[in-house]
């Protein structure tokens, strides 16, 4: 009789903006990958769908599940409240699924610091450059650019928390930054002794984006 192996939990954090969403939803079309569906109280996105981007709620029903302690992990970004509820993560991963999340660095520290069984792998994405970060941003469907200058703030104290994560990945090329987490992901599940993995390549870029 074989025994189900659990899966694992796969973080991706980002500044806002970086890509990470995108990359979050190429890994959940891998085999065995699902992702982890937040509640926030933020408005929806004229793209999101309720119930499949995010569950969207109103304040006093998170706060009433925050005193339930029906979430892993929840925080307050951007003056709006985002968690992650257990009872869903927790059957997948008992079911052999491994569960993405899209969590900020302050989710990602508290998951890190539960006492739970299941293995956690985590990925902190970087943008190639400060004025292509402001140009997604920019893009977004926003009433103005007022709101990408005001995250564009909040780069810098994001990004101090790369330290922090397993892996840090750049985001110059989506298909290939895709392929280099999905194979870190690979690697790291099979125990394998050759990761190609160089430090200091991130840490150059790191400076550069801290100038």
């Amino acid at each position: 009789m074989s025994s189900k192996i659990d899966g694992i939990i796969v973080i991706l954090s980002s500044p806002s903006g970086a890509g990470k969403t995108t990359l979050v939803k190429l890994l959940s079309e891998k085999k065995d990958f699902v992702i982890s569906i937040s509640h926030t109280t933020r408005k929806p996105r004229t793209t999101e769908i309720d119930g499949k981007d995010y569950f969207f709620i109103d304040d006093d029903k998170f706060k009433n599940m925050i005193n339930n302690k029906e979430f892993l992990e929840h925080a307050k970004v951007f003056n709006n409240y985002y968690g992650t509820t257990k009872e869903p993560v927790f059957r997948n991963l008992d079911n052999g699924n491994n569960v993405i999340f899209d969590i900020d660095w302050q989710g990602t520290k508290q998951i890190k610091s539960k006492n739970i069984k299941y293995k956690i792998l985590t990925f902190f994405v970087l943008p190639p450059s400060k004025k292509i970060l402001y140009e997604r941003l920019s893009n977004r469907d926003m009433k103005d650019k007022l709101i990408a200058s005001e995250r564009m703030k909040d780069f810098y104290n994001d990004m101090k928390h790369w330290i922090d994560y397993d892996f840090v990945v750049i985001n110059d090329d989506l298909n290939k930054c895709f392929e280099e987490i999905s194979k870190l992901i690979k690697d790291s599940i099979t125990g394998s002794e050759k990761i190609d993995y160089n430090k200091s390549i991130i840490e150059q870029h790191i400076k550069k984006l801290s100038n």
